[in-house]
């Protein structure tokens, strides 16, 4: 059995999940890991190396860990929408 869930339709990734709050808390991780080890690595402090680091992998792993949803749901945005502007196409053209 997967930790993380890779593989979604695009109800599933419309429901709240436990990778939502991996993302969540990751990307939460990453953002301040990313901002505090900037300014410790631009005064040339060691240990702000290893927070940039950190939060750069925090980063990598919320994008692993989300982007899957993230594409079911566009996919299923973009098929919506091309069946719509069929459908509008189909209007227009029976009114003219």
């Amino acid at each position: 059995m997967n930790l993380i869930k890779r593989t979604w339709t695009a109800e599933e990734a419309d429901v709240w999940t436990k990778e939502d709050w991996l993302a969540v808390i990751f990307s939460s991780l990453a953002y301040v890991a990313i901002m505090v080890g900037m300014a410790l690595a631009i005064l040339l402090i060691p240990v702000g190396f290893v927070v940039l680091v950190f939060g750069i992998l925090c980063a990598v792993f919320m994008f692993w860990v989300i982007d899957p949803k993230l594409k079911a749901i566009s996919e299923d945005y973009e098929h919506k929408q091309k069946e719509y502007l069929k459908r509008l196409e189909e209007i227009e053209t029976w009114k003219q």
